[in-house]
């Protein structure tokens, strides 16, 4: 093989190799006890590719997303809570109960819902939470099953003490 010819394959094997180290790697994460159910598949063909600035991360289990390094996870398939005295807001036409709101992350659950919709977002950083929440909500609505219940308490928003 002419010299020429050695080096021009040695650099698209070198190009290539730089290119995939260049891709993102996988997040690990554990898929929810539900996650073949078909309705996760409607959801995750709909996860947005960023949230907010936060962009979309590959992960390794059925029906979750993730962004950032993660700093939101979402798990679809996840037990449909029941009827609660936590914290309930409707975000983007989605019920949500917010639960869990620990030092280092705040859990959030679709409420009414069968598959239910967990997402996970990591305290200490930078970006809105509505915004998140809102920007999944919206992104997925048309894939989720249709709402059995409601909130019954909702947490006043901004357009609600508007109109108040």
């Amino acid at each position: 093989m002419p010299r020429f010819r050695r080096l021009t394959v040695v650099a698209g094997g070198l190009a290539l190799v730089a290119a995939l180290s260049g891709c993102s790697t996988t997040v690990h994460l554990e898929p929810a006890s539900h996650a073949n159910d078909p309705a996760c598949a409607e959801v995750s063909v709909l996860l947005p590719d960023a949230v907010g600035e936060l962009d979309r991360v590959w992960t390794d289990a059925q029906a979750t997303g993730a962004w950032g390094d993660p700093t939101v996870v979402l798990r679809c398939g996840v037990e449909p809570p029941a009827p609660s005295t936590e914290v309930c807001t409707t975000i983007g036409s989605v019920d949500w109960l917010v639960l869990d709101q620990e030092e280092e992350r705040q859990r959030l659950v679709t409420y009414g819902r069968d598959p239910a919709i967990e997402v996970i977002i990591r305290r200490g950083e930078s970006l809105d939470f509505r915004t998140v929440i809102e920007s999944l909500s919206t992104s997925i609505q048309s894939g989720l099953a249709p709402a059995t219940a409601r909130c019954t308490d909702r947490v006043p928003t901004t357009d609600d003490s508007a109109a108040g």
